[in-house]
């Protein structure tokens, strides 16, 4: 696996990752999995379309380039063989950047709503009854929602799964910046042999896609959910 591989590696990765975050942003929309009578209720943080745009639209370009990379063939330009690869892999850093700075968006939306809190009815108004990142570590204020019901989990699950896919999405992408500088500088192993950086290449995008895969399958399959809490708290400690 050269240059062109690595990329299509992590192209396959942030597809489904992109869907995910799309699917979580659109299930924040119902609160507790219910509908709302009026869409002011909704936590505000939803409406910025984190999952939406930045881990998902802005994602699909990055993904779709990085798929594209494999299959370039090397014609060659004023004749030298690996120019037409080298400029391919030079134009997906920039889409990398893209990608970035798209899951970076959702990744400071998905915080700042994990620290703020669901917005819920006490029971007398809608308001947010929690303040920076409390109820992360306190589960017995989690009844100061009465409604909608299981508005916190919610809440919590979703928004955590949108920072830790977002934070996989933008490594994902930083690594092809760097597997971008070595195709635009050696061009593709099938080209010109990679410089004889292949067999480094191929066993670290492999093991950053191994990493990145166990740590999605391991927050979202958890049956602990206090777990997640655990490490989201410290996020918010300091603050």
């Amino acid at each position: 696996m050269c240059t062109g591989g690595c990329a299509k590696c992590l192209g396959i990765t942030l597809i489904p990752l992109a869907v995910l975050c799309t699917l979580a942003n659109i299930l924040l929309f119902f609160p507790g999995g219910k509908v709302v009578e009026n869409n002011q209720n909704i936590t505000d943080e939803v409406w910025y379309f984190g999952g939406i745009l930045g881990s998902g639209v802005l994602m699909i370009f990055p993904a779709l380039v990085f798929l594209g990379l494999k299959n370039n063939d090397c014609c060659g330009c004023c004749g030298n063989e690996s120019c037409g690869k080298r400029f391919a892999m030079f134009s997906s850093i920039i889409f990398a950047a893209v990608g970035v700075l798209g899951a970076g968006y959702c990744f400071v939306v998905s915080a700042v709503a994990l620290n703020r809190g669901p917005k819920c009815n006490d029971g007398n108004q809608w308001l947010y009854p929690f303040q920076d990142g409390n109820y992360l570590g306190n589960h017995t204020i989690w009844a100061t929602c009465k409604s909608p019901e299981t508005i916190v989990p919610w809440h919590l699950t979703l928004f955590a799964l949108l920072l830790v896919m977002s934070g996989i999405q933008a490594v994902l992408c930083g690594i092809q910046v760097v597997n971008g500088l070595f195709g635009t500088i050696c061009g593709d192993c099938k080209c010109c042999g990679c410089c004889g950086v292949h067999n480094l290449m191929q066993y670290y995008c492999l093991g950053t896609w191994y990493i990145s895969t166990l740590m999605f399958y391991k927050i979202t399959y958890t049956e602990d959910s206090g777990s997640v809490v655990d490490h989201l708290k410290h996020l918010f400690k300091s603050s």
